[in-house]
C-alpha cells in the first residue's frame, strides 16, 4: 500500500468514526519504534479523542518502582508501585522525559515480565478503552498487543511497521534527543 492509498484509508476511516452511536475504540500496534506512538497521537488530536501509551503505563510502573527504591523484577516491591500508578495516572507522567531514561527501560522490561503486573495493566487498558476520560467520542490505544490481547474487539486495528533501519534511526533518535522520543 502506498503512502496516498494509506492516507486516503486512515482519512475514511476518520469520518466513518465521526458518525459512530458509541465510544469507538481505535488500537495501533506495532513493533518498538515503527511510528505507532506518533500515528496514534495524531489520531486521537485530530478526532478529539482520549489517548493511551500502554509501554508509558509499564515505564510508569517502573519509575515508580525505582523511585521506591524497589527491584522492579520482585512483585513484592511492583505492586505497591501499580496502586500509584492506578490512582495517580495522568498525561503529564505519561509524557515525562524520565520514562525514557536507560534504567526505566531496562526496569520496563523487568516489570513487564510479571505476569501479575501485565494482569493488573491489562485490566486498567481495558477500562480506560471502554470509559475514556473526559467527553469525547472515543479512544486511540498504542502498544504492542493492543489489536490482539487488550482490544480484540476494536473498532479499527492498524499495525504500524517500519524497516529495521528505520527502526534503529528511530530508537537512536528517542535515546539521544528524549524530547523527539520515538515508541518503545
Amino acid at each position: 500500500m502506498s503512502i496516498l492509498q494509506f492516507k486516503k484509508t486512515v482519512l475514511e476511516l476518520l469520518n466513518v468514526t465521526q458518525s459512530a452511536p458509541h465510544k469507538i475504540v481505535i488500537a495501533v500496534d506495532g513493533p518498538a519504534a515503527s511510528g505507532k506512538g506518533t500515528l496514534a497521537r495524531k489520531i486521537a488530536e485530530r478526532l478529539g479523542y482520549a489517548y493511551l501509551d500502554t509501554g508509558a503505563l509499564y515505564r510508569a510502573v517502573a519509575l515508580a518502582t525505582l523511585e521506591i527504591a524497589g527491584d522492579p523484577s520482585r512483585i513484592e516491591d511492583v505492586k505497591p508501585a501499580v496502586g500509584i500508578i492506578k490512582r495517580n495516572l495522568t498525561q503529564e507522567l505519561l509524557s515525562s522525559h524520565a520514562l525514557r531514561r536507560p534504567d526505566v527501560s531496562e526496569a520496563a522490561s523487568k516489570v513487564a515480565a510479571l505476569p501479575e503486573v501485565r494482569s493488573e495493566l491489562l485490566e486498567f487498558q481495558r477500562e480506560f478503552a471502554k470509559n475514556p476520560p473526559g467527553d469525547v467520542g472515543g479512544v486511540v490505544l498504542d502498544g504492542r498487543d493492543i489489536g490482539t490481547v487488550v482490544c480484540p474487539g476494536a473498532d479499527i486495528k492498524l499495525f504500524v511497521t517500519a524497516t529495521p533501519e528505520e527502526r534503529a534511526r528511530r530508537r537512536f533518535q528517542g535515546i539521544t534527543f528524549p524530547s523527539s522520543a520515538t515508541d518503545a
